[in-house]
């Protein structure tokens, strides 16, 4: 028997408190004809990492890797992939708030001038690879120019990039740019995430690349396979705030794993040399951790959520 909480219309709540453990993780499969360098980015960020109830990273062949953070406090792992078959696996619990996360800078807050900006966030202003906010001044200046705050500005283009760009499964390319996703329509969550950045950052909103994992807690499953997913956050009024246009909604247990300026730098994997993926799977769901632990096959009939009702073990 599980207690249940639901959340009562578009901007749910629930009446305490409460941890739940998310199960998160991947697995991946590769296979190289010679020695391949590799980085990995999976490890939860450390301003996840106290959530953390247990977790494991095996490498089949077993090898020695280092780990490091990198420039953006990102968890990463660096080794060599020996020739052959490569199996990747992160197993964790993650514990997270059953709240509704609160994505609303409060009413006071106000875009710090660049001048008053922290030197650490100065960056974000600036264009990057996927996010060409150079070639959208204009663009950004007729559309939100008119708002009143940053504030503003912010959520109308969140709301913006979800009512006009189409979600297309598969549609994802590594080499196209927010211009060009914004010329042809459509595109996968990454790339709504890079339309957002890209039109805060033209009005020198300070915004940056978000990847993880999103739980279906408290909304119904989608049926489709688990996947990681892409977002952003924007710096308003001394502090980041999430923005995710692919879906537009609060939600519940979103657990980060990279954050950067684009998509390169919340790359799950990058490899120096050639290499197929020849498997990729990922999860992210409630489990009762007094059921279910690392290493158990994954098995989708413990989990917790997909429904609309928020469950409790």
């Amino acid at each position: 028997m599980h207690a249940l909480s639901k959340p009562r219309d578009d901007s749910p709540t629930t009446t305490s408190d409460r941890t739940i453990a998310i199960r998160i993780g991947c697995r991946l499969v590769y296979e190289v004809m010679e020695d391949t360098p590799i980085l990995l980015i999976v490890r939860p960020h450390l301003e996840v990492r106290p959530q953390v109830i247990e977790e494991k990273l095996t490498l089949t062949p077993e090898a020695p890797y280092e780990e490091f953070l990198d420039w953006q406090g990102n968890t990463t792992q660096r080794w060599v992939l020996p020739p052959g078959q490569n199996t990747i696996c992160h197993d964790a619990l993650v514990a997270v708030s059953s709240l509704w996360e609160d994505v609303n800078p409060p009413e006071n807050a106000k875009a710090l001038s660049i001048d008053k900006m922290p030197p650490d966030v100065l960056r974000y202003t600036l264009p990057s690879r996927y996010c060409d906010s150079d070639k959208l001044l204009n663009f950004a200046a007729q559309q939100f120019g008119h708002l009143g705050s940053a504030r503003e500005q912010a959520r109308a283009i969140c709301d913006w990039v979800h009512d006009n760009i189409k979600y297309v499964t598969g549609s994802g390319r590594s080499d196209i740019s927010a211009v060009e996703i914004l010329a042809r329509g459509f595109g996968v969550c990454r790339d709504f995430a890079h339309v957002g950045i890209t039109l805060c950052r033209a009005l020198n909103i300070p915004a940056r690349y978000v990847s993880g994992h999103l739980p279906d807690v408290g909304v119904l499953d989608p049926g489709s396979p688990m996947d990681f997913h892409a977002y952003y956050e924007a710096y308003i009024g001394e502090s980041w705030y999430t923005y995710d246009p692919r879906f537009n909604k609060r939600r519940i247990g979103r657990i980060k794993i990279a954050h950067g300026l684009d998509a390169v730098d919340g790359a799950l994997t990058t490899t120096y040399g050639g290499g197929i993926m020849a498997w990729f799977e990922a999860w992210a769901y409630q489990v009762d951790p007094e059921k279910v632990s690392i290493g158990d096959p994954i098995d989708l009939a413990q989990r917790l959520d997909g429904t609309e009702l928020v469950r409790f073990p």
